[in-house]
């Protein structure tokens, strides 16, 4: 047998949609050999090998397939259980959108079962990092999106799966990420999954896999914040193939602002710009002003860090235009975030990188003073605090970090960990008193693990 690394997800996730045990499987697979003339003697060790990613011998993994696929009432391929030939390029049985949703899936209950190697997984770079941008803005389409499964979807399920992102990304808002991450992800599997495996025409399809998009999207921001950011940017593509397969380009508009905003935390600027202007460029009159006001301010912080003054200015300027046409009742559910003062707080970090004090103070304040939720007030105060220092008011920087590490309390949040340990820093840098003091604050919230 081939060894490998990883364990075999999608066999994994088939074998539980099936309702079928290791030893069952074992079973199957050696009746199904009989009738092809093999003396097959596997047992539930077998099954679990495979599992862990080992690949069964000659025609062994075809006898998976068909038996897989009898009980599913659906044709399995050998990429469908993850036991595709290295190299081969043919084209998995049934359509791109059904491979997809089983590799989805099978992600979701291996997230839930918490696999080790999920969380530590990399971000991918370059072309794989591209590649679902570009394809989410090129044809083709997908022309049709019906499905039969055994179970009918109706307008109720989706409602559901609405609500649960509602409630999700209000649940991450108050605890964080790393709280709400779990919850999130077995939703997913236990409602979420079943449903896109169901039975649907093209028309509730479309609704049912913009629901799942949203509510894919909020996991990947969840595990974003968890630090988990190569499982956040799986979950952000999975998001954007399902906005696809929506016909809602605003949604996927949506999910490329999230890897906008991951590409910024990873430095990744020249990109963030790029899958900015894609999402601009491809969703046009279905982008909303509240999330290009954001798209834009995302700009100005990444041309600030490339240090394209001029540019950062002009994308600024049209991040506030925007910001200005906003009219809340005219949003979908999932721009929100975009609150008064967002702009404000994005403005004031890409002038604080271009060394413009003046400004970038003006912005803060203006972001401080206006209200928000618990977790975007933190941010706010974190670069209000940055810019005192950097004035000279270590004092009025202290009160602001004091406020700021109030605010944390109750929040599991590694994001929000990031800039307390920013502003801890600058706070000791500073030689101030009363900013030690702040600076010990900090450093006892700290200390609670998460």
């Amino acid at each position: 047998m081939q060894p490998n690394t990883l364990p075999n997800t999608l066999l994994d996730a088939l074998l539980d949609e099936a309702g079928m045990s290791h030893a069952g499987l074992a079973a199957h697979v050696n009746q199904a050999g009989r009738v092809r003339g093999l003396a097959l003697r596997y047992e539930h060790t077998a099954v679990a090998r495979w599992l862990k990613g080992q690949r069964p011998r000659g025609q062994v993994p075809d006898l998976i397939c068909e038996v897989l696929g009898a009980r599913l009432r659906r044709p399995v391929a050998l990429d469908d259980i993850g036991l595709g030939v290295p190299g081969d390029t043919a084209v998995p049985h049934g359509t791109p959108l059904s491979g997809f949703v089983e590799r989805a899936t099978a992600l979701w209950r291996s997230d839930e079962q918490n696999r080790p190697h999920l969380m530590g997984v990399a971000a991918v770079t370059g072309t794989p990092a591209v590649m679902p941008v570009w394809e989410w803005e090129n044809p083709p389409e997908d022309a049709d999106v019906s499905r039969g499964g055994r179970t009918r979807v109706g307008t109720g399920d989706i409602e559901t799966l609405r609500a649960a992102r509602a409630h999700y990304e209000l649940m991450y808002r108050r605890a964080g990420g790393i709280a709400t991450r779990s919850r999130i992800v077995g939703f997913l599997n236990a409602e979420a999954a079943p449903l896109l495996r169901g039975a649907y025409g093209d028309a509730v399809g479309r609704q049912l896999h913009r629901a799942a998009g949203g509510l894919v999207a909020v996991a990947g921001i969840c595990a974003y914040d968890s630090d988990a950011l190569g499982l956040a940017q799986r979950y952000f593509h999975q998001a954007l193939r399902l906005a696809k397969a929506s016909g809602d380009r605003g949604l996927g508009a949506y999910v490329i602002a999230l890897l906008v905003n991951q590409a910024l935390f990873m430095g990744e600027h020249r990109q963030a710009v790029a899958f900015a202007e894609a999402a601009l460029r491809a969703a046009r009159r279905e982008i909303t002003p509240a999330l290009a006001a954001d798209l834009y301010a995302m700009q100005a912080k990444a041309y600030a860090h490339l240090g394209d003054a001029t540019a950062a200015l002009r994308c600024i300027h049209r991040a506030e235009a925007e910001a200005e046409r906003i009219s809340p009742g005219r949003e979908p559910d999932e721009t929100g975030y975009v609150q008064p003062g967002l702009v404000n707080v994005r403005a004031a970090e890409a002038l604080l990188r271009l060394g413009d004090l003046v400004g970038a103070r003006e912005n803060a304040a203006a972001a401080v003073r206006t209200p928000t939720h618990d977790r975007g007030r933190v941010h706010r105060l974190a670069i209000l605090s940055q810019i005192q220092l950097r004035q000279g008011e270590a004092d009025g920087a202290a009160r602001t970090a004091v406020e700021m590490a109030e605010g944390v309390r109750g929040m599991e949040s590694q994001r929000l960990r990031d800039r307390l340990r920013e502003v801890r820093g600058h706070l000791v840098a500073s030689g101030s008193g009363d900013a030690e003091e702040a600076a010990d604050l900090i450093e006892a919230a700290l200390r609670v693990p998460l």
